[in-house]
């Protein structure tokens, strides 16, 4: 089956930063709009950016101002730079294009972030 491919997560200080990358095909990367979900233990996912195929983004509240997401076609990349990191940041995250869900994309492992204080 098809999935998107996070990288990127890791283990870092309050206040630090990691840049999470999300690989996939051309087409998928390029029509779609591609989300950056997140799942701490114990609770839902929740949908924390967004970023349709025309550059425009969206946000949680909670991460305004800390997280970008951007994507680059070229390299079939999206990313999400995260920075001020907080420990309830601390989840695994995922990428997905839920318009591809037809298409036969199905969730991937996520990538881990844990956040220390």
């Amino acid at each position: 089956q098809v999935q998107l491919v996070e990288s990127g997560g890791g283990l870092v200080q309050a206040g630090g930063s990691l840049r999470l990358s999300c690989a996939a095909s051309r087409i998928i990367v390029s029509i779609n709009t591609i989300h950056w979900y997140r799942q701490a233990p114990g609770k839902q996912r929740e949908l924390v950016a967004a970023i349709t195929s025309g550059g425009s983004t969206n946000y949680a509240d909670s991460v305004k101002g800390r997280f970008t997401i951007s994507r680059d076609n070229s390299k079939n990349t999206v990313y999400l730079q995260m920075n001020s990191l907080k420990p309830e940041d601390t989840a695994v995250y995922y990428c997905y294009a839920p318009q591809a869900t037809l298409k036969g994309l199905i969730w991937g492992q996520g990538t881990q972030v844990t956040v220390s204080s």
